[in-house]
C-alpha cells in the first residue's frame, strides 16, 4: 500500500533519506528497504525499531518517501501515524531519530517510548 494520503503515515527528512540512500549504496543494498515501527519493551512499554530489511514482511505496508522504500507493520502503525525519521550527527550523538507526535512517555535512555 503506498502512502497517498491525506493521513502522512511516517515521513523522511531530507537528511534522513539521503543518509539511508548512502548506507544502502555503499552496503550495495541499492533495492532494500528502511524497516521503522515499534516492539514491545524497554522501560516505558515499547522501542523503536528501525533497520535495513531486504524486502518487507508479508503484513507491512510499504511507503515510498523520497525516493527510500519504508517497511512497517500494522500494529506500528497507529502509534506511528505523523511521525517523521530524521537523521542527526552530531558530536555526541550520530543516528536515527524519531519525532513521534503520539509519545505520551519516555525515559532517560532516549530508547522506550510509550
Amino acid at each position: 500500500m503506498e502512502q497517498e494520503t491525506k493521513e502522512m503515515i511516517v515521513a523522511l527528512t531530507e537528511k534522513a533519506a539521503s543518509k539511508v540512500k548512502l548506507l544502502l549504496e555503499k552496503e550495495n543494498k541499492k533495492d532494500y528497504g528502511l524497516r521503522v515501527g515499534v516492539t514491545p519493551g524497554g522501560c516505558s512499554s515499547y522501542m523503536y525499531d528501525i533497520g535495513i530489511e531486504k524486502e518487507p514482511k508479508q503484513e507491512d505496508i510499504v511507503i515510498e518517501e523520497k525516493g527510500v522504500k519504508i517497511f512497517i507493520n500494522p500494529e506500528s502503525i497507529a502509534f506511528m501515524k505523523g511521525s517523521t525519521v530524521d537523521y542527526l550527527d552530531s558530536l555526541t550523538n550520530a543516528g536515527f531519530k524519531i519525532n513521534n507526535p503520539n509519545v505520551k512517555t519516555s525515559c532517560g535512555c532516549g530508547h522506550s517510548v510509550g
